[in-house]
């Protein structure tokens, strides 16, 4: 961790990751201390050894499927899982080396390349894999930034396994870990740790949450949880938005300008606006600075204008989108002679579908 620390303030033409791990290395070996190496880890955890051989395909899995027919929900369940964290990760890096070396990567080419070669190496019996945080950094900081760099790891990796085991073995646990100590400091945002009481509560909230649940559980469940928490504070701050402007014309017409999104969440607050029993004969709701995001908000909206009609007053819709006229016009043919069309009107879509509607 001091190679790693001090040796860029030196120079940066030496990779300080290498650097780190030969000089630990040699040390233990050389002044043959007893430590926990990678051979004796292995041997440990019932392996025989880093040492391998050239992949074989695996025939034998197209055998088996039968056998595994009543354990498809287990198999499928944890694919899915592990392939949820691998794409989650590899976004995750490839955002952080976009940052590092400023250049923007291809996330959409980088998962079909991830799907497809772990395909192709299950079909040998390898595991699957994804790009990592740790190795990406340290690739970066000794200076790897083309395609040439990943292939040189890969082709090494591959020339250790099959000819280097019996070096590899020999390094001891402690410069591994003393080197993934380094590149988790260097990568882990401290300025979250700064800016935590400026930050509103419930984002705060939600970045503990997430750190939190990711070390407890995995990254996939620690991603989906700070999504829905971050839906739900999002959903009650936009339910909190809605406000209506309210002006008498000189016809006497009370016009309600409506202001802020109009959904599930905001519809309570949106009827709230309203007084149907001592509002005049005429009454105009303008849309013009409002969005009806889903059929809640277009369901609340035929209501409101039902209660005026049912009252026996006139009402007028302005500045809907084309969406919205569809769906209330759907239910509501009369409301044709409501609803004022102009060519101000917003175009957007209102996010529903034939089952809520229904319901």
């Amino acid at each position: 961790m001091a190679i790693m620390f001090g040796l860029p303030k030196l120079t940066k033409k030496l990779p300080a990751a290498l650097i780190a791990i030969v000089v630990v290395a040699c040390i233990t070996i050389f002044g043959n201390l007893d430590v926990s190496s990678v051979g004796s880890f292995i041997r440990d955890g019932g392996g025989s050894g880093l040492k391998g051989s050239l992949p074989v395909f695996q025939t034998q899995i197209f055998t088996f499927i039968d056998t595994l027919s009543g354990h498809w929900d287990l198999i499928l369940s944890t694919a899915f899982l592990l392939a949820a964290v691998g794409l989650i990760e590899s976004l995750m890096t490839l955002n952080l080396i976009d940052e590092m070396t400023e250049t923007r990567g291809s996330g959409n080419r980088e998962c079909v390349a991830q799907g497809g070669a772990n395909i192709l190496n299950g079909l040998f019996g390898g595991m699957g894999g994804c790009a990592m945080i740790g190795q990406s950094i340290i690739n970066v900081s000794s200076g790897g930034r083309g395609r040439l760099s990943g292939a040189v790891a890969a082709v090494a990796l591959l020339c250790f396994v099959l000819f280097g085991a019996p070096l590899i073995e020999q390094i001891p646990i402690a410069a591994l870990v003393g080197v993934m100590f380094m590149v988790v400091i260097g990568t882990f945002a401290w300025s979250s740790f700064r800016i935590l009481h400026k930050i509103p509560v419930a984002d705060a909230i939600v970045l503990i949450t997430v750190s939190a649940v990711t070390v407890w559980q995995d990254l996939a469940i620690a991603v989906l949880v700070g999504v829905i928490m971050s839906a739900l504070v999002f959903a009650w701050k936009s339910a909190t938005m809605i406000r209506a402007r309210k002006r008498i014309k000189e016809d006497g017409t009370k016009v309600y300008e409506i202001w802020g999104p109009l959904f599930f969440g905001s519809t309570t607050a949106f009827n709230s606006k309203f007084d149907v029993s001592t509002d005049p004969d005429s009454i105009e709701i303008d849309f013009i600075e409002s969005k009806i995001s889903d059929h809640s908000g277009v369901e609340a909206v035929r209501n409101i204008a039902n209660k005026y009609i049912e009252s026996g007053k006139k009402v007028k819709l302005t500045h809907l989108s084309p969406d919205c006229k569809a769906l209330l016009l759907k239910w509501n043919p009369e409301f044709e002679i409501f609803i004022e069309n102009s060519i101000e009107d917003p175009r957007y879509y209102v996010v529903t579908d034939t089952l809520d509607a229904e319901a």
